[in-house]
């Protein structure tokens, strides 16, 4: 099922995207320094971010459940929550996302606001990103459910 977005909707998801890039630069979730002492156990900073965004997810999903009128979400698509049963896959790519979160010190996220901040090396984490994930499309028929 298809759903047209109407073109009157993509300015308020840009300054969105905007907000929250500020978001992510001010809670220095950008900075390598950072990440790398999250990595080696060095101060929480990363982790009380991390809990924060887990926390206000979960307040924010409780909150639409309670209140929600409509079955659909902003685009118009069926909204549904199911739960879903544990696959090893998971355990990998969460493995594989942690080493490349390493390495990079950047997730996808934080990749748009690095390139915002002038971080051309972002570009080559982006392209990385990007090829990964056609590299999965192309494998998915093959891997495991």
């Amino acid at each position: 099922m298809s759903v047209k977005t109407p073109w009157w909707k993509f300015p308020a998801w840009l300054l969105l995207g905007v907000g929250f890039g500020v978001v992510l630069t001010k809670a220095q979730v950008i900075s390598v320094i950072r990440v790398r002492r999250m990595f080696a156990y060095q101060e929480p900073h990363m982790f009380l971010v991390i809990g924060a965004a887990v926390v206000t997810g979960v307040v924010s999903m409780l909150v639409v459940r309670a209140l929600r009128k409509s079955k659909t979400d902003v685009s118009g698509q069926p909204m549904e929550f199911k739960k879903r049963p544990f696959q090893t896959g998971i355990v990998a790519g969460g493995l594989l996302f942690g080493v490349g979160w390493y390495f990079t010190a950047a997730c996808p996220g934080p990749i748009y606001a690095l390139i915002g901040t002038g971080t051309w090396t972002a570009l080559a984490i982006l392209a990385g990103a990007l090829a990964g994930a056609f590299l999965y499309g192309l494998l998915k028929p093959r891997l495991p459910h």
